[in-house]
């Protein structure tokens, strides 16, 4: 066997990635440290050493877990055991004008990328999402579906944008940030920058905190 592919993961985001790539390649697997499943899809589900055991000239795997920090755990280790990376594109994504992203990425369906972005590794967008203008995004950064992420915003290493959150334009000098590891939670509308490692939700985006949870309810 000259090359075969394995998306990391066996169950939740998994089921919608391979649909993605299902028929593009020959040898296509589901790697799973933890399932009891042995077939999925009717592809096996093997250990990440039984896959380093396949008897491949060539090892390829993306991986898809929604959790930035797995994410880059899995990925480190593929890497160390000499597995390359492949990202996967759904047939209807739109990318316009001078987009760049890392290796690994997974892009879902009906997910759009306009113009002048900048995208580091394993990024994961959801169903249609989209990214505007003139953002910048870091490593491991994960999109839920119909994230709406405006222009002139910097999103930093490992956040969690969760499902319907919009992230309002940002300005040229003074882009929208959300900060490393913070976390926004479903429907959120942020209209400030959010620290490193904060949880913000509500419109607007507030910090999850008791109080502010006692003055939205």
């Amino acid at each position: 066997m000259k090359a075969v592919y394995g998306i990391y993961g066996a169950s939740g985001y998994a089921k919608e990635v391979y649909p993605l790539i299902k028929g593009r390649y020959k040898n296509t697997l589901f790697i799973d440290d933890v399932s009891s499943l042995k077939k999925l899809y009717g592809c096996d589900v093997v250990t990440l050493e039984e896959f380093l055991r396949i008897d491949a000239v060539q090892r390829y795997v993306v991986v898809a877990i929604a959790d930035g920090k797995v994410r880059e755990a899995l990925t480190l280790k593929c890497l160390e055991n000499h597995i390359g990376l492949f990202s996967v594109e759904a047939d209807n994504v739109v990318k316009l004008e001078n987009v760049e992203i890392g290796d690994g990425y997974i892009l879902n369906p009906f997910v759009t990328l306009t113009s002048d972005i900048k995208i580091g590794k394993s990024f994961q967008a959801n169903l249609y999402s989209y990214v505007a203008h003139d953002c910048i995004i870091g490593d491991y950064v994960t999109f839920a579906p119909s994230v709406k992420c405006n222009g002139n915003v910097m999103i930093d290493d490992y956040a969690y944008i969760g499902t319907g959150a919009i992230m309002k334009q940002g300005r040229p000098n003074k882009p929208l940030k959300i900060g490393k590891g913070a976390i926004v939670q479903a429907g959120s509308f942020v209209t400030k920058s959010v620290p490193d490692g904060v949880t913000v939700f509500g419109n607007p985006a507030v910090e999850l905190t008791k109080e502010n949870l006692k003055r939205r309810r």
